[in-house]
């Protein structure tokens, strides 16, 4: 007789792991003729925006650029100024060697360090290093042992609960919109922002996704050194293609702002704002499957082996805010603040005492002009925290998108406080790894019975497993329930007792 044995292909958990990498900042900036000449650097920000990641064994590619930005006070009291430049990158990330059928991958980072200085009033120099922190996530399709039949197996099963990827998406969108302006700009600052998915529809192989982007403008008027705001709303719609994408899946969509641009109006019409964001859409697709933990035979001996299956899961979406407060002294108590601007350093999860946190670093740098009519910029830092409705399950992987809100920012008395409302999209998956039956093969038959033993009686102890006992006398864990008169959802004795054992 043969042992059958059935098998069926699950989505495991992969590879995880978390790699950094140093991207050089190195650029000339030549300050066009319609610009101010350069008093005084202020700061300068460097920002990546990957576009095409590529994952091949041992080997994570990363393409984009980097968004270098430096602000400077101009000469004759033009009061602060703005240029900024792309610097492209490539790069190769060596990771462990691992199979894949589908993964993520998600990129943050913070700026290492960077110089900045004038050559002259024309001509800038730039000089630093920013750190990647690129985290990946594999999913590897498995064969699973779901059931065993004949030649008297007895197995015991547990459900596997987890999700499939169905969708990866990194996509770069344009929307474009109106920004109305008091008086004609002389320059434009800074425009930065957040954005929220209103509605999101699922068809099979599609995706149409709602939603609006905030963005706020800071710029200077004509014959002004003082900064003005002005607020913009930019409506997106998209329709996306997207292989593999069902009605059934469980789906996160968010948009990530990552630059600006504006078009000033003629004869007083409004001015056109354009909004480049990149759009990331996850989906998964839950399962369940019955897998053999283990088994024996009535009739033979069995020879099995056990491996580990990690399922990995959907423990919370993300869409929520928080609110961090940093503060501190500035040197000159009379500093006059003009702009906050807000960084963020990679998520992660931490394990507290109340429960899971979602936490990041945080960098608020303020501009402010001093009682010498001077612009200077100041760093402060805080830490996210944001409780996850999660209880712990394992391995917690995050895969979110961090955006500053709103940032309310105030400076008395020589004192700095700003709190920023901090906005979380996207998600949290969680591993956890069970041992399962992974080969099983069928040996010799068993001894026959003793005929002198006409009665075995076994006396179980509180918390052991019915199935354990069937296994030492090598009879069925039904024939035990029916023997003892037990009930048929029995596994574990909750109380001593004795059990009679047939077949005998």
């Amino acid at each position: 007789m043969e042992l059958k044995v059935f098998r069926d292909i699950l989505y495991a958990g992969g590879g995880c792991c978390t790699v950094k990498a140093e991207i050089p900042v190195e650029t000339e900036i030549l300050i066009s003729d319609y610009l101010p000449q350069v008093f005084k650097i202020v700061k300068c920000f460097a920002r990546p925006v990957v576009l095409q990641k590529q994952l091949q064994p041992g080997k994570l590619t990363l393409e984009g650029y980097i968004r270098c930005t430096v602000y400077y006070q101009g000469e004759d009291g033009a009061g602060l100024c703005q240029t900024e430049q792309k610097i492209p990158f490539n790069k190769a990330l060596d990771l462990p060697s691992f199979s894949f059928t589908s993964w993520s991958a998600s990129v943050e980072g913070e700026t290492e360090y960077i110089n900045c200085r004038a050559v002259n009033p024309r001509r800038i120099e730039v000089r630093g290093a920013y750190g990647l922190v690129a985290s990946v996530s594999t999913q590897c399709s498995t064969e699973a042992v779901t059931a065993l039949a004949d030649c008297g197996i007895q197995q015991r099963q547990a459900t596997l609960r987890g999700v499939k990827r169905a969708a990866v998406l990194d996509k770069l969108m344009a929307a474009d919109g109106t920004v109305v302006f008091d008086q004609p700009p002389a320059a434009i600052l800074d425009v930065s922002g957040s954005a929220a998915v209103g509605e999101m529809k699922i068809l099979n192989g599609k995706a149409v996704v709602k939603g609006e982007i905030h963005a706020q403008c800071a710029w200077r008027a004509k014959g002004s050194a003082a900064l003005l705001g002005q607020a913009a709303t930019i409506p997106f719609n998209q329709i996306l293609d997207v292989e593999g994408l069902t009605e059934d899946c469980l789906c996160q969509c968010a948009v990530e702002p990552v630059g600006f641009a504006v078009a000033e109006g003629e004869d007083g019409s409004p001015g056109k704002l354009t909004a480049t964001s990149m759009l990331h859409l996850r989906a998964w697709r839950p399962y369940e499957l019955n897998c053999v933990t283990d088994a024996f035979s009535t009739q033979y001996q069995v020879r099995s082996e056990s491996a580990p299956l990690t399922a990995e899961q959907l423990a919370c979406k993300l869409d929520d805010t928080a609110a961090v407060t940093c503060s501190g002294p500035l040197p000159d108590e009379n500093t006059r603040l003009l702009a906050c601007f807000v960084a963020f350093g990679p998520a992660a999860v931490e394990q507290r005492e109340d429960g899971p946190v979602l936490t990041a670093r945080v960098l608020v740098t303020a501009f402010g002009q001093n009682s010498l009519d001077e612009i200077d910029s100041y760093d402060k830092s805080a830490e996210l925290t944001l409780p996850l409705p999660v209880k712990e399950m394992g391995e917690l992987i995050p895969e979110c998108w961090l955006s500053a809100q709103d940032v309310q920012a105030g400076c008395a008395g020589g004192n700095l406080e700003v709190t920023v409302t901090v906005r979380a999209q996207g998600a949290v998956l969680s591993r956890e790894s069970r041992p399962f039956v992974s080969s099983i093969e069928i040996g010799d038959p068993l001894a026959p019975a003793d005929p002198d033993i006409s009665l075995r009686v076994y006396y179980a102890q509180p918390g052991e497993e019915l199935f354990d006992i069937a296994r030492r006398f090598h009879v069925s864990p039904g024939q035990m329930l029916e023997a003892n008169g037990l009930e048929p959802d029995t596994r574990t004795l909750a109380a001593a007792r004795r059990l009679l054992v047939p077949g005998a």
